[in-house]
């Protein structure tokens, strides 16, 4: 990783015939395994999304090996439909902060990369980001209330069980007010406001319903201030899972940054400008997650900072180059952790969540200064936009197969991928193949089976190596085997890029 330098004094001093020498150099296959069908990835990464559909399924279902399931979600505790949407990783429960977020990646993918995507991808991301919104809009239907979660993960956990099977409290989890719900109904509003940004040139009249939703339930998450995990009726499903660790403020600044961005109103503007020191969007915190918004933030914010020439905001650039900076390994800034194969790591959870959310805000930043001809000062290096594209194409190919293991952390993409994912649905044999219900202990059978799961949940990616870059192929192991939608969803603007900018 210590050729950045070398990289930009060439680029910055213009010897464009060193500098594609020694590109032709660090990247000849001696040091990279070569070229990747991002086109294929792409396709793969959004199919994924089928596989984790919860609800009654469409006949144009491509992942065939799933079915109906969760079909009283919501009918015996409130008497409302709150089926659909997604299992967020490999159990069954619908967790409603990491499936906001998903969303908003999922929409923030298209909005900004959605032009460069084949039409039939961009058409199957538009359906994926839509299975989100249309159960987002049921959480959200009732004035002063929104669900927060579908199903007791607790007694999820204790069994392996199918979702078409599942037999489990499908307990529902609601915050009324004046009980605060902030980042969930934060959250929620940036995702319906970006999805009808995704929507405004397909569906117009459903891009409308999403922005006036999302208007309605931001008022929520602001008037009502404080944490959906702090509601005693809620905590016990939502902690430790997803509980809010990293407090709401980020979710209320994020929130209104996207209601600004899809509305053009200037009293979104005013509340970014007002209340950035209050909620701390100073708070150089140089992470980005389904739980921490801050890093994305300062890039979306930074967009209206550049393009707009917006001096008001500037404090949101000036963290978001602060940010890019963290990431150059020669930067004096330098401090995020990669491991000796070149992956970003953050110690914790998952790990590839971090390397698909930084890889997607790298690009997004690199096409705002791209635009506005602007480059990134670290003190002792100029980072230029092919610089933070140049680290986000070796987070991909990594990801890809580009790794000390030799093997593709996305399933089904290349020879060499997990076999044995942490995964209910895809560990369990097939509805199709086993009509017979499969009860709560007895998939334990498949699940300390040391077999291939039977179904290949194709796109998923799973939690990742460790820091050492060693992966185990073990089921059991939910930290490195199991995949999320929210590491799943930056990762479909990043692939749409690189499909269309493979070099």
């Amino acid at each position: 990783m210590k050729f950045h330098y070398v990289l930009l004094f060439l680029l910055h001093h213009h010897h464009r015939q060193q500098f594609f020498l020694f590109v032709s150099l660090v990247f000849s296959p001696s040091v990279r395994c070569g070229h990747h069908d991002y086109s294929d990835a792409l396709s793969k990464s959004i199919l994924f999304f089928e596989g984790q559909r919860s609800g009654v399924l469409p006949r144009d279902q491509r992942m065939k090996w799933r079915e109906h399931s969760g079909l009283s979600d919501g009918r015996s505790m409130y008497n409302m439909d709150l089926t659909g949407c997604y299992y967020d990783a490999g159990d069954n429960v619908k967790f409603g902060f990491p499936m906001a977020f998903t969303t908003t990646m999922l929409a923030w993918s298209v909005i900004e990369f959605g032009e460069l995507m084949p039409p039939s991808e961009l058409r199957n991301a538009l359906v994926a980001i839509r299975w989100g919104t249309d159960y987002l809009l049921k959480t959200v239907s009732q004035p002063n209330q929104i669900f927060v979660q579908v199903g007791d993960p607790y007694k999820d956990h204790n069994c392996w069980e199918r979702p078409e099977d599942m037999d489990t409290a499908r307990t529902v989890y609601a915050v009324d007010a004046p009980n605060p719900a902030s980042e969930v109904a934060a959250e929620t509003a940036a995702a319906l406001a970006a999805s009808s940004m995704a929507f405004r040139s397909v569906d117009p009249g459903y891009a409308q319903t999403l922005l006036r939703n999302s208007v309605r339930v931001f008022q929520y998450a602001d008037n009502f201030r404080g944490a959906y995990s702090d509601n005693s009726n809620v905590r016990d499903g939502a902690c430790p899972f997803y509980c809010d660790f990293s407090g709401y403020q980020d979710e209320l600044l994020w929130g209104a940054a996207w209601l600004r961005r899809a509305s053009q109103d200037n009293s979104y503007l005013n509340y970014i400008e007002i209340n950035g020191k209050t909620l701390g969007a100073d708070d150089n915190i140089n992470e980005f997650g389904w739980d921490n918004k801050h890093a994305g933030l300062n890039v979306l914010v930074s967009k209206e900072a550049l393009e707009g020439n917006m001096y008001s905001l500037q404090s949101y650039k000036v963290s978001a180059d602060s940010f890019m900076c963290t990431l150059i390994p020669d930067s004096s800034s330098s401090h995020i952790e990669y491991t000796p194969g070149g992956l970003i790591y953050k110690p914790g959870g998952s790990n590839l969540q971090h390397a698909t959310t930084i890889s997607f805000l790298l690009l997004v930043y690199a096409n705002y200064l791209d635009r506005t001809s602007q480059t990134v000062n670290c003190g002792n290096l100029i980072a230029s936009p092919l610089s933070l594209r140049t680290i986000a194409k070796n987070q991909a190919d990594y990801i890809l197969g580009d790794n000390p293991m030799g093997l593709s952390y996305m399933v089904g993409y290349g020879n060499r991928f997990p076999q044995r994912i942490h995964h209910r649905g895809s560990s369990l044999p097939s509805v199709k193949d086993h009509p017979e219900f499969i009860a709560c202990k007895e998939g334990s059978i498949y699940f300390n089976s040391t077999n291939p799961n039977p179904n290949v949940l194709v796109g998923a990616i799973v939690g990742g190596p460790g820091e050492d870059d060693v992966y185990d192929d073990d089921r059991a192991d939910f930290r490195k085997s199991e995949p999320t939608t929210y590491i799943n969803a930056p990762f479909v603007g990043v692939l749409a890029y690189f499909a269309a900018n493979p070099s």
